[in-house]
């Protein structure tokens, strides 16, 4: 185990996830100060503050809400002053369907876009010009293998939201990083959380495994090294890569 990040303040979104927790307690491990937001598990984000500790703080946030990234932001601004990374890890899959009522299919377009996509775009905005002010930073999105080709008919504004992630972070690569701002998106297929698992109850695991060569899911401590790895100070070219986690079920040339 490296302390690359001794001394670096890190915001973290959707922190009591599966992913979010394994994300904290890596990167706490690797000497970071985790600022964990949550929306409404306090008890999970106060107990994972004084799991991890190295500093870290809970910060709750409505992320549905337009004016929740930037108060997010302002509240991680005034608990840390300065602030080395930010993880855009918050998101959600709303199932619809083409035959659902036009406003209840416009409902689930635009609570994936704001979750997935808009929460990301403000944060980073935010983010950019705070790096931009102290010598640089690095935003990593948790994006999806969704996001990387056609998905689901009944899940195509989580795929078409995390595939505009995807060129997010790309672009922020290449617009910012002669200011020392890096970007890079991590893009997991199926991973043993509680979105996956609700999947499971409704299909069986086989349905979900059914193209995936290795045969399982990813665990969310995969993800966690993989993120503290893009971290590491030696990594600053990985900037605009998405990283593919996906058990070889997709592949690009």
């Amino acid at each position: 185990m490296t302390r690359d990040l001794i001394g670096k303040t890190v915001l973290l979104t959707g922190a009591t996830g599966s992913i979010g927790q394994a994300i904290a307690r890596e990167l706490a491990a690797t000497g970071a100060r985790v600022l964990l937001h949550y929306h409404s598990n306090a008890t999970c984000a106060e107990a994972l503050v004084a799991e991890i500790g190295q500093g870290a703080a809970a910060l709750p946030g409505d992320l549905s809400d337009a004016q929740g990234p930037s108060a997010l932001w302002e509240a991680a601004e005034a608990k840390a002053g300065r602030i080395d990374v930010l993880i855009n890890n918050a998101g959600v899959l709303t199932a619809s369907s083409v035959d659902d009522p036009l406003e209840v299919w416009h409902d689930a377009w635009h609570r994936d876009l704001q979750l997935n996509l808009m929460v990301a775009a403000d944060l980073s905005r935010s983010a950019i010009r705070h790096f931009r002010a102290h010598g640089g930073g690095r935003i990593i999105n948790m994006a999806s293998r969704a996001g990387q080709g056609g998905y689901r008919a009944e899940a195509m504004s989580y795929g078409a939201s995390k595939a505009a992630l995807i060129n997010l972070t790309q672009s922020i690569a290449r617009g910012f990083a002669a200011q020392g701002i890096t970007a890079m998106a991590v893009a997991p297929g199926w991973v043993r959380t509680e979105m996956s698992e609700d999947y499971i109850r409704t299909h069986g695991e086989a349905a979900a495994l059914s193209g995936v060569p290795l045969g399982k899911m990813a665990e969310p401590a995969e993800l966690a090294e993989l993120v503290a790895f893009l971290l590491r100070p030696s990594q600053a070219s990985l900037t605009g890569a998405v990283l593919d986690v996906n058990g070889a079920s997709q592949m690009r040339s």
